[in-house]
């Protein structure tokens, strides 16, 4: 829960200093804009679920991203071209998803209950991402996609930590979640491979 509200936090962040500035136009401004405002409120969200248990998380409101860095790399906070803001969203917010659905289900009905409402707005911000990289292909620059997608994975992968974690386990032991990070993590790939394909990128994972 304290992870992911961190995750929160910097996703608005990510949208205001990284993608707002190289927008191409207005329009896309505004919705990296709207996005960061919902971001902002999903953190607000776990804030309050997590202070209901004594957890405070008011200290990462003052934090940078750098300090606030949730991956031992800190490729997913250097995104320099709108195709990796596009895979950004179509694939690495798509990640962030796989996990919240399985929060809905948790056995911790204020915790499950908060992340309904979060997984409304993590939809369309996976939708404008596929929109980005759509585009993209339309207009020939594929291989922009392809590098995009190269780089980026490993830090979507490390979205579901350690894949032999005994905590994962104990999680689903207790229902908090449905599977391992190990599990968690096949299926995210096995979910993405369509996508992959029809984007007309090459895997960046072996298969």
């Amino acid at each position: 829960m304290t992870i992911n509200t961190e995750g929160e936090i910097s996703g608005g962040d990510d949208y205001v200093q990284m993608f707002l500035p190289m927008a191409p136009n207005a329009e896309e401004m505004q919705v990296c804009a709207e996005r960061a405002a919902e971001e902002y409120d999903h953190y607000k969200i776990g804030k309050k679920v997590l202070a209901d248990i004594g957890v405070d998380t008011s200290h990462m409101e003052s934090q940078t991203l750098a300090e606030r860095r949730l991956f031992a790399d800190d490729r997913l906070h250097t995104c320099t071209t709108w195709a990796e803001r596009g895979i950004f969203s179509y694939f690495g917010e798509a990640a962030v998803l796989l996990m919240l659905r399985e929060f809905a289900d948790s056995s911790y009905k204020p915790w499950a209950d908060a992340v309904r409402t979060i997984i409304i707005d993590e939809k369309i911000h996976i939708a404008h991402g596929a929109r980005v990289c759509r585009n993209l292909v339309a207009e020939g620059r594929t291989d922009e996609l392809q590098a995009a997608l190269d780089r980026l994975w490993p830090t979507f992968e490390g979205v579901f930590g350690n894949p032999n974690s005994e905590r994962s386990k104990l999680a689903v032991r207790y229902r908090l979640r449905a599977t391992t990070n190990g599990e968690a993590l096949e299926q995210y790939r096995t979910d993405m491979a369509e996508r992959i394909t029809a984007l007309g990128l090459n895997p960046p994972y072996a298969v």
